[in-house]
């Protein structure tokens, strides 16, 4: 059985990090540099730092800051927000990203998933994507989930990883700070229609949401406020899906 991932996501606005409920009502949660720092020393397997309004201002990733938390850390780093160009992609991977996430400038431009991909393998090319029941199904937003698409998830997902993408960070917007647990039923239907790693996002509260998480075929979980502000331990977590059969990395 491969081992699973713990990843916490650092959403960054203005600079610092944020986090809401269901993309709303933000509040500070620190800083970039201090929380990848941290993350890193507590035995995270991966960081994720998105610049959530980056795509809403029209503007590119926050170059600088993406450097500094990149000497921080010796785990592997993905970077998202604003890369509306292969050469978006290519200036982040320079500064330190070792994946790069793309979201709405790819439903815009699907070419643009390939284009990554191409840069250093389809490893680098994750795709992010955030979804909201509609229906029977999911439908796709953009733009910090701020606009509907009218696509349907899983023809979005299997269009991605045909362009290219090596991983989908799958955001669930109903669930999305809530702490009641991942979207489930949505993560199965993606990771059943995929072949790639898939990342479920969206709904953490308690450790045993990460383990039902791996049960409904997620490769990595990914948690923001249940870190951030101390709820959850990344060593806790570990210790809980450890006990459920996943096997998980621990700090050297």
């Amino acid at each position: 059985m491969l081992t699973r991932r713990i990843i916490p996501c650092l959403d960054v606005k203005d600079g610092r990090v944020v986090k809401g409920v269901k993309f709303e009502e933000l509040r500070d949660a620190g800083d970039p540099v201090e929380q990848a720092r941290a993350y890193g020393a507590a035995g995270a397997d991966e960081l994720c730092f998105l610049d959530i309004s980056a795509s809403l201002e029209s503007r590119g990733t926050l170059l600088a800051l993406v450097e500094r938390v990149a000497r921080e850390l010796a785990i592997p780093f993905a970077v998202g927000g604003g890369v509306r160009s292969a050469g978006d992609a290519e200036t982040l991977l320079r500064a330190g990203a070792d994946k790069v996430s793309l979201n709405t400038a790819a439903l815009a431009d699907p070419a643009l998933i390939t284009a990554v991909a191409r840069l250093a393998g389809s490893q680098s090319a994750m795709i992010a994507i955030d979804a909201k029941a509609r229906g029977p199904g999911w439908e796709v937003r953009s733009h910090g989930g701020t606009r509907g698409t009218g696509r349907d998830l899983i023809d979005w997902a299997r269009e991605a990883v045909d362009r290219g993408a090596g991983e989908i960070l799958l955001t669930s917007m109903d669930h999305d700070g809530v702490k009641r647990g991942f979207a489930l039923e949505m993560l199965r239907a993606v990771t059943a229609a995929v072949p790639v790693p898939v990342i479920a996002s969206g709904g953490a509260g308690e450790a045993g949401h990460f383990a039902d998480a791996f049960e409904a075929g997620a490769a990595a979980a990914l948690a923001a406020s249940v870190f951030h502000f101390g709820t959850l331990g990344i060593s806790s977590v570990k210790e809980a899906c450890a006990a459920r059969g996943f096997p998980m990395r621990w700090p050297v």
